[in-house]
């Protein structure tokens, strides 16, 4: 691959540097019938909430397109992780035609991650235009432990009345603090510890904490309201039993789910956090697919 960067001057608050990835088609298992030759990220530090927030900005929009536009966040267990370990579902978000704001939050504690993923997405939805052209719909998406923070945000989004949000996209999401599901175990065995129960414990900096439906979504004792959502999660995922879970908890509050089982999804959720990219995801172009017919399926819901 080779890898060109640029700075570029973005005003005095803001700077960026932008990554001509040549050869990233490849990578992301998009159709052999599309004929872009590269893909563009663009790395950021933008002003939210009186706070320096980094993030980065997938793919780019040709004048007079409308793209979904998706806020996403990056798993790593509340402990780890940043905007390198995004680029995975981040590149299969923007190959299924998204723009993508991923989103590099602080890890831990409740609720500083959430209050900043807030405060992004709101930035975002001011710059929608900008970024994704007009009318363009909003999306959340997150994989592990992002995935917890995704449906906390839709939660909170929910809760304010604003912004209006088109869809969320959970990919293998870390939602039970219990950590004592079958699949979470059949995965950890009797290890009485693993990263995942570290890394709600830093997360949960109390133990009312671990009421909040903001903080745990996968306990949240009101759903309706939310958007239409799209879980993803592998077989032998350790977080399989909790995502469908919730799944069904949303459907049987009366909302739109897809949901979908990869067989061949090994090493899920790990493989999605590799700084490899889309490259080292099993079923990558499966689950672009998958996020494709999502926002086909959302595309006129709600209206911007």
């Amino acid at each position: 691959m080779v890898i060109a960067w640029f700075i570029v001057a973005c005003g005095p608050a803001t700077f960026a540097i932008t990554r001509f990835c040549l050869g990233l088609l490849a990578l992301t298992a998009m159709p052999a019938t599309s004929s872009s030759p590269s893909s563009i990220c663009t790395d950021s530090t933008i002003q939210v909430d009186g706070q320096e927030v980094d993030v980065r900005v997938y793919g780019k929009k040709q004048a007079g397109q409308v793209l979904p536009l998706v806020v996403h966040f990056h798993g790593g267990a509340f402990v780890s992780g940043d905007l390198d370990n995004g680029c995975t579902v981040a590149g299969l978000l923007e190959a299924a035609g998204a723009r993508v704001v991923s989103v590099g939050y602080p890890l831990s504690p409740f609720p500083k991650p959430l209050e900043t993923g807030y405060a992004v997405l709101q930035w975002a939805y001011k710059q929608r235009t900008r970024l994704a052209g007009a009318g363009a719909q909003v999306y959340l998406a997150g994989e592990e432990a992002g995935g917890n923070l995704a449906a906390g945000v839709a939660l909170m989004a929910r809760d304010q009345s604003h912004p209006p949000l088109a869809g969320q996209i959970l990919v293998s999401p870390m939602l039970d603090p219990c950590v004592g599901t079958a699949s979470l175990r059949a995965v950890t065995g009797t290890a009485t510890a693993c990263k995942w129960a570290d890394g709600w414990l830093k997360f949960l900096g109390c133990t009312r904490d671990a009421e909040h439906p903001y903080a745990v979504p996968g306990a949240a004792q009101r759903l309706a309201g939310l958007p239409p959502s799209l879980v993803m999660v592998g077989s032998a995922d350790p977080m399989h039993d909790e995502a469908l879970a919730y799944a069904d908890r949303l459907e049987g509050a009366g909302l739109l789910v897809v949901r979908h089982v990869f067989n061949q999804a090994q090493q899920w959720p790990d493989a999605l956090l590799q700084p490899g990219g889309t490259r080292t995801c099993p079923c990558a172009a499966e689950v672009e697919e998958q996020i494709r017919h999502f926002f086909d399926t959302t595309r006129c819901r709600p209206p911007s």
